[in-house]
């Protein structure tokens, strides 16, 4: 683990793989962490140069007062990547990791070598979904995040999954638990208020984009919308609900991997 220094407080982050590779940025889900990409890092760090980082308000890096903004955060990973002096990064982003994705294709282009975005929407709900959730957060605190960790396993899993893989479950869930509830509803807001329908066609970056058959939190109607918008976008789909890289596992890392190296062009 590292730890960069930021204006407000430090960023969390952690490098698997071998200096002077690629570098393969990671962006986590809305309360989750860097450990829900645990799965992925034995197949991707053969190749890359892993960079994971806890998003502003999760795990362990730095929660400040809200509501964040995607194009708050998309600054974070711009400034993880300054004080790392890393240059130019390929950069995977799930659900609300998939929105700073959107932002930084859109805003920083030059700073990305191939973009991938998972289980996420050029918008994803209403003010009338996110303001109510909220509130509850930030009224009721820990016991709030603790219900919606219980509630999160049916929108994360699919059910023969979840039966199947409930130590899996039950780590991935946990981290919600675990979440500052300030960070989290600043958080909140920052999905809430982003909506990038009518600017992903300026995204000129390779981009691969990725749903989940069964994810009814960004359903893949929200991919494919996506997918239509950005000039020679790439789209897969996997059997899961939200948290595809869980659920899928080696399928999609490979998925990753063949998009990243297809030309070497790494």
């Amino acid at each position: 683990m590292g730890r960069v220094q930021l204006a407000e407080g430090e960023l969390n982050y952690r490098l698997d793989g071998p200096q002077g590779a690629p570098v393969l940025v990671l962006s986590n889900s809305l309360g989750t962490d860097l450990g829900m990409w645990d799965t992925q890092i034995p197949a991707f760090a053969e190749h890359f140069q892993v960079l994971r980082y806890d998003t502003r308000g999760h795990g362990q890096s730095l929660v400040t007062e809200g509501p964040y903004s995607i194009e708050q955060l998309g600054g974070d990973v711009l400034a993880l990547l300054d004080a790392l002096h890393i240059e130019q990064a390929h950069f995977c982003g799930l659900s609300m990791g998939g929105l700073i994705g959107q932002w930084l294709g859109i805003n920083a282009g030059s700073r990305l070598h191939k973009l991938i975005v998972c289980n996420t929407s050029a918008k994803i709900g209403e003010p009338l979904m996110w303001n109510p959730r909220i509130e509850m957060v930030l009224r009721d605190g820990a016991a709030a995040m603790a219900g919606l960790r219980d509630a999160s396993i049916a929108r994360w899993f699919t059910a023969d999954f979840a039966q199947a893989n409930p130590e899996q479950a039950k780590r991935i869930t946990d981290m919600l638990a675990a979440t500052s509830p300030q960070g989290y509803a600043a958080n909140c807001a920052a999905v809430r208020d982003a909506d990038f329908r009518d600017q992903l066609g300026a995204i000129d970056v390779p981009l691969l984009v990725i749903a989940g058959t069964e994810d009814a939190v960004t359903p893949p109607a929200g991919s494919h919308f996506i997918q239509e918008h950005v000039r020679g976008a790439q789209y897969a789909e996997f059997y899961a609900a939200h948290l595809s890289n869980v659920q899928a596992g080696d399928a999609f890392s490979q998925r990753v991997l063949d998009f990243l190296l297809a030309g070497k062009a790494v």
